[in-house]
């Protein structure tokens, strides 16, 4: 099935069941996916929706610590109630471990040594692992393995 379909099967369910965070979230994605047509002038492919879908979870966490640096946390828990129904349409996300073991392999394959190669390992592995890994967590990693 794909995530166009998901999408409108998963909110005639949330309808039908009442569960009003599920509908509205995966309204606001559909109106994501629309407003993302709009502006292309043409019907996305399911990668395109995945990376509508990524930029609206990485505003969710975003907004997640700002809202806790504020001390609201009763908005930031609404705002993880969210993200964690948008993350059900994402692929799942690689942990610490398996970034660095592959930013390991980058940089002993570009050579890296030191912090001034970070930009060409940070270009590699961001699009070896897009999708499955949140640009500032290979950044922290990708640190900690140049230091």
């Amino acid at each position: 099935m794909d995530i166009r379909t998901k999408l409108n099967e998963d909110l005639k369910a949330a309808m039908k069941s009442g569960d009003t965070v599920r509908r509205e979230t995966v309204r606001l994605l559909r109106g994501a996916v629309r407003n993302r047509e709009i502006d292309t002038g043409k019907p996305l492919t399911d990668a395109e929706i995945l990376d509508v879908i990524a930029k609206q979870a990485k505003q969710r966490r975003d907004s997640i610590e700002q809202y806790r640096a504020a001390n609201r946390d009763d908005l930031a828990a609404e705002e993880q109630a969210e993200l964690e129904i948008i993350e059900t349409y994402l692929p799942r996300q690689l942990s610490d471990a398996e970034i660095a073991e592959r930013a390991a392999a980058v940089i002993a394959e570009l050579g890296v040594s030191d912090m001034k190669g970070m930009g060409k390992v940070m270009q590699r592995l961001s699009q070896d692992l897009k999708g499955v890994a949140d640009g500032k967590r290979i950044s922290k990693v990708v640190r900690e393995l140049l230091a």
